[in-house]
């Protein structure tokens, strides 16, 4: 989380994700999708690439789907070759307007394995990501495939960044989820994949829900309706109760209105007794990106026993009624509950638990 004195064009300040690791260089036969964006995909699917031509080759490619998620796509390489077109007046020779089309990730993935089932992308805004594995799962509970490759993946650019600071969403200092002082989210970049199918596995994806309250095309229901209801689907799709449920990963952008109306809904579904946390003070906000980002933190708890995010919230909200994971904390209970909620009221909730006690 570095703080940016040039992304927006008002001259403020705000803070943002930003990945500083060099990312890696797309194959020749594959140039025709170089962007930033793909190049942080290719890092994520580097870390994936073994299992996922494993699947291809048990399967065959025709019986490997690929969703991604995504906001901005490649818009960030868009901006400078219309910058470079204004001031040269020409665009750069290499630059192609399909490097920021929103399905270019998605078929950049398909390409680099030689995957030639379904292949198509989710953009709901915040909650793109989430809805991936929910078209996953219909695609595996169909049959009509046996492996799909999904996540999302969100690259820093310029457009998205004034578009949330002309709605006076951004902060200038790092965000405060659930804090009395909460005044706006810090926009992050992030690529995360997973490979999902019926094989068995120690982690996985137990449920799923979804809804959409349809509210306000920029503010969500204020106690929290949509956002009930996708748990509550969630729990039902995995055959859990409340109970089973030992954290919440938390959408917790730090703006005042979707922490309120988050914590109202938690509160009315779990009471206070299930520990809640936002991660997006550790990664910024990824947008399209987050719920995979987040779904990958929760399967690093679950795989490796690790502590539950901590919510370094100085000054509790007093609208805020959850239980906040304020120390160092295991998880108690076989599962974890992950939230995204995106403009338009579209609502997302994911459960990842272990497959068997």
């Amino acid at each position: 989380m570095v703080a940016d004195d040039h992304i927006l064009n008002t001259g403020t300040s705000t803070v943002v994700g930003r990945v500083d690791t060099p990312l890696t260089t797309l194959p020749d036969h594959l140039v025709e999708f170089d962007s930033r964006n793909n190049q942080l995909a290719l890092s994520a699917m580097l870390q994936i690439e073994d299992k996922v031509r494993q699947a291809v080759n048990d399967f065959g490619p025709s019986r490997v789907a690929v969703i991604i998620g995504t906001s901005t796509s490649g818009i960030a390489d868009g901006e400078k070759a219309y910058n470079e077109m204004l001031e040269k007046g020409d665009f750069p020779e290499h630059y192609h307007y399909r490097k920021q089309e929103l399905g270019n990730t998605s078929d950049f993935v398909a390409a680099y394995f030689g995957i030639t089932g379904p292949c198509y992308c989710v953009s709901t805004a915040c909650s793109s990501s989430g809805r991936v594995f929910i078209s996953a799962q219909r695609l595996l509970r169909s049959g009509l495939v046996d492996a799909v490759i999904v996540g999302g993946v969100d690259t820093l650019c310029r457009l998205t960044l004034n578009g949330f600071n002309g709605l006076e969403a951004l902060s200038n200092t790092l965000c405060q989820p659930f804090s009395q002082t909460r005044n706006g989210i810090n926009i992050g970049e992030s690529a995360a994949l997973m490979l999902l199918s019926h094989q068995p596995s120690q982690v996985a994806l137990l449920g799923a829900g979804d809804s959409s309250d349809a509210h306000h095309i920029s503010a969500p229901h204020p106690e929290g309706k949509g956002a009930e209801q996708a748990m509550q689907k969630a729990l039902d799709d995995a055959g859990l109760t409340v109970d089973d449920i030992g954290y919440i990963n938390a959408h917790g952008t730090a703006t005042p209105l979707n922490d309120s109306m988050e914590s109202k809904a938690i509160y009315r579904l779990f009471g206070d007794r299930v520990p809640v946390s936002s991660t997006k003070p550790l990664t910024g906000h990824t947008l399209g990106a987050a719920s995979a980002t987040e779904a990958a933190i929760a399967w690093h708890i679950l795989k490796y026993d690790l502590d539950l995010p901590i919510q370094h919230c100085r000054d509790k909200a007093e609208d805020i009624e959850v239980s906040l994971v304020e120390t160092a904390t295991k998880l108690q209970g076989k599962a974890i509950l992950s939230n995204s909620f995106a403009f338009g009221g579209n609502n997302i909730s994911l459960i990842f638990g272990y497959l068997h006690d």
